[in-house]
């Protein structure tokens, strides 16, 4: 998931150019051998035996899509599915304000819980809520796209 760089930025700061060649080939590496069971050798010292570790395709997908977005030189912060959001996060992850965030909150769009005076939402449900609202979007434009159609 790409963040805006203001929201949370990669080690203090966005990745620089050479950072992001080294994403741009290693990204390339795991795409060409990503077709799963992709065994990589990683030599630490030139004293011990390179290290193997096995890929399997959902984690080689992953690493891909992280490394295409550190490529374009965005921002990227990995949320565990688990974890707790602030509304500023949720509103930064769903491109929104945070004021109409907690109105979709406040109308039961989406669960949250009270840690004392805030609100914390479970990134599940937000992504969940994402996925949902996505699609929402996606039919009203097929819709759109199709009275176009008719109009032409």
């Amino acid at each position: 998931m790409t963040m805006p760089a203001y929201a949370q930025e990669l080690g203090s700061r966005l990745p620089s150019a050479n950072e992001r060649a080294v994403a741009n080939n290693l990204r390339q590496i795991l795409a060409a051998h990503a077709q799963g069971g992709t065994t990589l050798r990683l030599q630490q010292n030139v004293d011990q035996p390179p290290t193997e570790v096995t890929l399997t395709p959902g984690l080689s997908a992953l690493l891909i899509e992280l490394l295409r977005h550190l490529g374009q030189g965005d921002a990227v912060t990995l949320v565990p599915i688990s974890q707790q959001l602030t509304t500023q996060q949720a509103a930064d992850i769903l491109n929104v304000s945070r004021p109409f965030l907690i109105n979709i909150l406040e109308r039961g769009d989406l669960p949250f819980e009270r840690v004392g005076r805030h609100r914390r939402i479970k990134a599940e449900d937000l992504f969940e809520y994402k996925r949902s609202r996505d699609g929402r979007r996606g039919q009203a434009l097929d819709a759109l796209a199709a009275i176009d159609a008719e109009l032409l």
